[in-house]
């Protein structure tokens, strides 16, 4: 079934294990068959995580500014800029004082990675 989704549909939750101002939504995961994981990230003013990545991660910034500082060093991602972020890497997402909105897509599903 085709479908459509916007940032205003989204019910974003805080991510297990972290306590930042940082939300995700997913729209399409696997619990409705999806082979990837599609949804939008929320991000408060000047927040920071850091993590290794244990799936594929793309985002589109819709709103705001993102920098990701990873191995290679530091992007800056500003509206209708992608930033990909590949599985293993150790990488540190910071939002600027405006906060961000991103479109994200992983794969496989962000929630199952640890299960594999």
């Amino acid at each position: 079934m085709v479908q459509k989704f916007a940032v205003s549909d989204a019910s974003f939750e805080r991510s297990p294990g972290q306590d930042e101002d940082i939300f995700a939504a997913n729209m399409v995961d696997q619990k409705n068959g999806g082979p990837i994981t599609v949804g939008f990230g929320r991000y408060g003013p000047n927040q920071t995580l850091s993590e290794v990545l244990a799936v594929n991660d793309v985002m589109v910034v819709l709103s705001g500014k993102l920098s990701v500082t990873g191995p290679s060093g530091m992007v800056t991602g500003a509206v209708g800029e992608v930033i990909y972020m590949p599985k293993g890497e150790q990488v540190t997402i910071r939002s600027h004082e405006e906060g961000a909105v991103t479109a994200y897509v992983t794969y496989p599903h962000w929630q199952e990675a640890g299960t594999d």
